[in-house]
């Protein structure tokens, strides 16, 4: 398999018991399942300990111990912990995952729901929580997961209401919204150029070309990009190579040079360039912090990726 297609967001499978209306799960890191990935369901995701980098759409940033993020249907995340090459972190991960179609039934069971409903329309692009809310989402997550039956059901309508009620202890984290289920004449447009990129960035990728695979012209192609992700059509592209080069910076022993060509830059002083600009720090810093021990005191806010 070759670079391009293992640095696209991997498909993951989910299987919930049929006797259950969501599936809770506890594991370790590294995990087969850590990865950069989507699904069809929302998901829940609790970071239990270590801190590091996560990456949610077109979001990256810091997480911390008790970190907790929901994410929307087909929405790709990662999150990476500050490890060495074979550390295991015991149950780092806790999370729950359910269907659009369950998340569609609790939302429309009655009119005071109406705040859940809203809060699985922004995790659509992530949305990570804070304060009380967060304290209490972690403690009802941990809860159901020692629960059966009905009270697992009763404990999870009561973690949505606790996690909807207070947006000032939320935030919406990635700028655009996921676009792997074409719905609309513009979304399919939009599935196959982020597709080619996804699949081809480690190359050369020309927007004449991708505006070609949609049936558009480059000039109405850029514009119509900009305004479906928020980015231009260059930016997303650097994104999707920096994104690669945290994998590359965070799990290999790789040069950073031999990195900055595989993942599809032209030159180091470009790859530096744009790794500052959309990490906040170059790539040496990066790796070195992503292999600190112990307890990582202080992160920098990442800096949002202009448009």
């Amino acid at each position: 398999m070759g670079f391009e297609r293992r640095f696209a967001p991997d498909f993951e499978v989910i299987v919930c018991a049929p006797s259950e209306s969501f599936r809770w799960n506890v594991h370790d890191y590294p995990h087969h399942l850590a990865k950069w990935h989507h699904h069809p369901e929302y998901e829940l995701h609790l970071i239990q300990s270590s801190s590091g980098k996560m990456m949610i759409g077109d979001h990256v940033g810091d997480f911390q111990a008790g970190c907790l993020v929901l994410t929307g249907p087909d929405l790709p995340h990662n999150w990476v912990s500050a490890s060495q090459p074979g550390e295991t972190i015991p149950d780092r991960d806790m999370l729950i995952q359910f269907s659009p179609a369950f998340a569609e039934k609790v939302a429309d069971l009655c009119p005071e729901f109406g705040d859940v409903a809203t809060l699985f329309a922004d995790a659509a692009r992530g949305v990570e929580f804070s304060g009380e809310t967060a304290e209490e989402g972690r403690r009802l997550l941990r809860e159901i997961g020692g629960t059966h039956g009905p009270q697992r059901l009763v404990l999870f309508l009561e973690l949505m209401t606790i996690l909807a009620q207070t947006p000032r202890e939320r935030r919406v984290l990635s700028r655009a919204a996921p676009s792997f289920v074409a719905q609309t004449r513009s979304s399919e447009k939009l599935e196959i150029a982020i597709s080619h990129i996804l699949a081809n960035f480690a190359s050369e990728i020309r927007l004449s070309k991708v505006a070609g695979l949609c049936g558009m012209e480059a000039s109405a192609f850029s514009r119509f990009f900009k305004k479906q992700t928020g980015h231009t059509f260059a930016r997303y592209v650097n994104c999707s190579r920096v994104h690669a080069a945290c994998n590359l910076l965070s799990q290999t022993e790789k040069p950073i040079t031999d990195i900055c060509f595989e993942v599809g830059f032209n030159n180091v002083a470009n790859f530096n360039r744009q790794f500052v600009k959309i990490c906040g720090q170059s790539p040496s810093a990066y790796r070195r912090e992503s292999r600190r021990i112990g307890t990582i005191t202080r992160f920098e806010q990442l800096s949002a990726i202009p448009a």
